[in-house]
C-alpha cells in the first residue's frame, strides 16, 4: 500500500512533464516520454526516477519561466531558392537561347530544348535562325489561356508563302518522345530525393497523406518529374517526353503525319494542355519575356487568329544568344541539387505563414524551374 501511494503521485507528475515536453519539443521525445508513461504497476519506482531524469530539462524550463526556443520559420519556395548556393546553379549556354525581338522594343528569350528531345526540330529551328529567316515574320494567334503562335502569317497561301531555307529535316512522329535508360532513373531518383526530405520534416497539421512533392498520380503519364532542368513524362518502356506546361514552346503542325518544321511556333499561355504531350513536338520554353506574349490582345477569329493584318506584333529580328551582345547570363536550379528537392516540396506543401493547410502534393507544372540572371 505504501509503495502504491508512493507511485500514484509519480505517474501524475510523469504525465504533467510530459505535457510541458511536448509544449516545447515537436520532435520523437515527447511522444516517446508519453509512452513511457503508461506504466505497469509492476514497473515500480526505478523507472520513474529514470522517467523524471529524462524530463528534468524541461520541467526546468518551465519552471523557470523562460521562453521556449522558437520553431524556425518555414520558408516559401522563392526564400529557399535564394538560400541555394552557387553550385546549385547551372549556367545555359548563350548558344542554346533564341532571342526574339518584337516590335515596341519588347524581348522574349527562349532556351531551346537539350538531347535526348525534339532535336531535329531543334535542328531545323537553328537553321531558320542562321538565315534570318523569322525576321519579318509575325505573332498571328493569341487564345486565351491557350497559346500564342507565331511564323509566316501567309504561310497557307503558295503564292505569298515565305520559302524556307533548303536543308530542313522532317522529323518521324516516333521523335515525339526520345528512348533514354537514364531518363527514368534520374526522375526517380529526384522522387527519392524529395521523400527522404519529408520524412524528416515536422508532420503536417492535417490528416492529408505525406506523399512525395510531385503526384505519383499522374492522369497523363506512368511517371512525371523533372530531367536535366525540364519537366518530363516518361512510361514503363523506358520512352520519355517533355510535357506542356506554363511558357513552354512547341512546333505548329498540319494534320498528322506532318510534324511540323519549326517555322511555325507557339507557347503556352494558359491551363497546361498536356493532352498535347507526344502529339506535338516541344523545342523550348521562355525563360524572359513571356508577359510580352501572354499580355497580348486575343485574337477575335477561330482559334484566336488575327482577323486583320494590322492586329499582328511583327518580329523584328531572332538571333542566337551568342549573337547578341548585351544578353545577361542566364543558369537555371538544378533538378538534382538539395536545394530543388526542398523548393519543390515547398511547392508541394506551404508551411510559410500565410497558408492553412498544405496541399500534400503538387502536379509536375506548378513546380517550375527557377531560372535566373547569373549574378
Amino acid at each position: 500500500m505504501a509503495e502504491r501511494e508512493g507511485f500514484e503521485p509519480s505517474i501524475r507528475f510523469c504525465r504533467i512533464l510530459t505535457f510541458q515536453a511536448s509544449a516545447f519539443d515537436h520532435s520523437a521525445t515527447a511522444p516517446h516520454a508519453l509512452e513511457g508513461c503508461r506504466l505497469d504497476r509492476r514497473v515500480g519506482l526505478r523507472k520513474v526516477a529514470e522517467m523524471r531524469t529524462a524530463l528534468l530539462p524541461f520541467a526546468l524550463l518551465a519552471l523557470s519561466g523562460q521562453a521556449p526556443t522558437p520553431a524556425p520559420k518555414a520558408l516559401s519556395p522563392s526564400e529557399i531558392v535564394a538560400t541555394a548556393p552557387a553550385a546549385d546553379w547551372v549556367a545555359i549556354a548563350p548558344s542554346d537561347l533564341m532571342v526574339m525581338d518584337l516590335s515596341g522594343d519588347r524581348r522574349v528569350v527562349i532556351q531551346l530544348m537539350p538531347p535526348p528531345f525534339s532535336q531535329g526540330w531543334v535542328g531545323n529551328i537553328r537553321r531558320l535562325v542562321a538565315a534570318r529567316w523569322y525576321d519579318g515574320t509575325s505573332i498571328n494567334r493569341v487564345q486565351d489561356n491557350y497559346v500564342v503562335q507565331w511564323g509566316d502569317a501567309d504561310a497557307e497561301d503558295k503564292a505569298k508563302a515565305k520559302k524556307l531555307p533548303e536543308g530542313l529535316a522532317k522529323v518521324a512522329q516516333g521523335e515525339y518522345a526520345a528512348r533514354s535508360a537514364s531518363t527514368d532513373q534520374t526522375i526517380i531518383e529526384n522522387h527519392r530525393r524529395i521523400a527522404t526530405l519529408r520524412t524528416k520534416l515536422p508532420a503536417e497539421t492535417t490528416d492529408a497523406p505525406r506523399p512525395t512533392a510531385i503526384s505519383e498520380r499522374d492522369p497523363y503519364t506512368w511517371l512525371a518529374g523533372h530531367f536535366a532542368g525540364w519537366p518530363v513524362g516518361s512510361n514503363a518502356a523506358e520512352r520519355a517526353w517533355p510535357v506542356h506546361c506554363y511558357g513552354m514552346v512547341g512546333v505548329g503542325r498540319d494534320m498528322p503525319p506532318d510534324t511540323g518544321t519549326g517555322a511555325e511556333l507557339y507557347t503556352v499561355i494558359g491551363h497546361a494542355p498536356r493532352h498535347l504531350d507526344r502529339n506535338i513536338a516541344l523545342v523550348g520554353r521562355v525563360i524572359a519575356g513571356i508577359e510580352h506574349l501572354s499580355s497580348l490582345p486575343r485574337g477575335t477569329g477561330a482559334l484566336g487568329f488575327y482577323e486583320k493584318p494590322e492586329q499582328r506584333v511583327t518580329i523584328t529580328s531572332v538571333r542566337m544568344g551568342n549573337e547578341v551582345a548585351d544578353l545577361p547570363r542566364y543558369q537555371y536550379l538544378s533538378t538534382e541539387s538539395a536545394t530543388f528537392a526542398r523548393y519543390a516540396d515547398a511547392r508541394a506543401n506551404r508551411r510559410d505563414a500565410f497558408f492553412i493547410a498544405p496541399a500534400g502534393g503538387a502536379d509536375i507544372c506548378n513546380i517550375p524551374v527557377p531560372v535566373r540572371v547569373a549574378k
